[in-house]
């Protein structure tokens, strides 16, 4: 190695340690001095923590890339091709991280007025969040082509494919047709509104909120911590309940199997007194009301009462629930569900068998004749 070649490579070194200096200088000035002004700052440093080194290091490398006449045509042209590669490969993955900055802004802005009533917000930020994995993947799909245009043999083998792309399309469809079909059933999901980030949905019997929309699967964050991931496809093709489509407001059931001593008017009264003095009401409306007779002989007593939120709805359910059933306990215990067996005409029945028994035999022992007027007397 001689003594230009030597040099070359240091300069090579210098410009690439000067242009990852900037990068840094850069990065602390949006962290420490930008982020007071700036709200994308905190996240373009969060995003950029590796391309932004990487784009720097390899736009450095470039500007600092030795001549032909210092390291030989070979190994400049190898060089030069790795630097291409690496220049559409950094640069893609600094674009990606710069848009996913902008955007993490915005989904932050939505994400603060995203409560259950504001179905705008959330239909925004799941539009966004779709087309942001739609973007990302097509600028990768690209840049990842523009790679491999860069070989020569690559190039040489692209009037072929031009030439049967239609043959290759149509093969490429048929084997992808299940992850197609989730692509376009995610898009169809997020621009028609069915569904949003945040929903309140009920699936394979499951209660849950949505917690995640991608291109493949819809994730249902259920109430209990779980999580069930169900493809995007199935929503679609299957029904489901989407209990905050229009709006948050819902309304609590309480189904309670009563005796028929139960006392409707009292139970109404005390129902309406817990209900409107409950914090978890909205003042629409309730009601208590016998909706129906079991075959069990129960009395079936429903009592509604309208809720801002399915998490109200379930509180003012439980405290309907807990409150009732202690309220006839103390004061009407005899309200509370029981079996009855009739069992008095069965006793008369038995008593009226036996007399009649008891006299056929007595007119067994006094003789044939008098059989008849003893059944009678019986």
């Amino acid at each position: 190695m001689d003594l230009d070649e030597y040099w070359a490579w240091i300069v090579l070194g210098i410009a690439v340690a000067i242009s990852v200096a900037l990068v840094f200088a850069a990065r602390w000035v949006l962290k420490h001095k930008l982020a007071k002004v700036w709200s994308i700052a905190d996240y373009l440093v969060v995003r950029t923590r590796y391309s932004g080194y990487a784009a720097g290091a390899v736009v450095g490398a470039n500007l600092g890339l030795p001549s032909v006449s210092d390291v030989g045509w070979a190994t400049f042209g190898t060089l030069r091709h790795a630097m291409v590669i690496l220049m559409i490969a950094s640069l893609t993955a600094l674009g990606i991280s710069l848009a996913h900055a902008v955007t993490d802004t915005i989904l932050a802005r939505l994400s603060h007025a995203n409560g259950d009533a504001d179905r705008k917000a959330r239909r925004l930020q799941t539009q966004m969040r779709l087309l942001r994995r739609v973007v990302t993947s097509v600028i990768v799909v690209v840049a990842i082509s523009a790679i491999l245009f860069t070989f020569p043999q690559v190039q040489a083998l692209g009037a072929g494919l031009l030439a049967s792309a239609g043959i290759i399309g149509i093969v490429a469809g048929v084997a992808a047709q299940s992850t197609l079909g989730n692509l376009f059933a995610g898009l169809q999901l997020a621009f028609s509104d069915a569904l949003r980030i945040g929903d309140v949905v009920v699936v394979e019997g499951e209660w849950g909120r949505v917690e995640e929309l991608t291109l493949v699967n819809v994730t249902i964050k259920i109430w209990d911590e779980r999580r069930l991931v169900v493809p995007v496809a199935n929503f679609t093709t299957t029904s489901f309940e989407n209990w905050t489509k229009h709006g948050t407001a819902i309304t609590a059931k309480v189904m309670m199997p009563l005796d028929w001593e139960v006392p409707i008017a009292e139970l109404r009264e005390e129902a309406g007194r817990l209900i409107t003095s409950s914090d978890n009401w909205d003042g629409r409306s309730w009601s208590c009301q016998v909706v129906d007779i079991t075959e069990n002989g129960e009395v079936m007593v429903r009592v509604v009462a309208t809720a801002a939120d399915t998490g109200a709805q379930w509180n003012i359910a439980c405290e309907i629930r807990e409150h009732l059933i202690g309220w006839l306990v103390e004061h009407y215990p005899q309200s509370l569900p029981r079996n009855r067996t009739e069992v008095v005409a069965a006793e008369e029945e038995f008593v009226r068998a036996a007399a009649a028994s008891a006299a056929l035999r007595r007119s067994e022992r006094n003789g044939s004749g008098d059989r008849e007027d003893a059944v009678e007397d019986a």
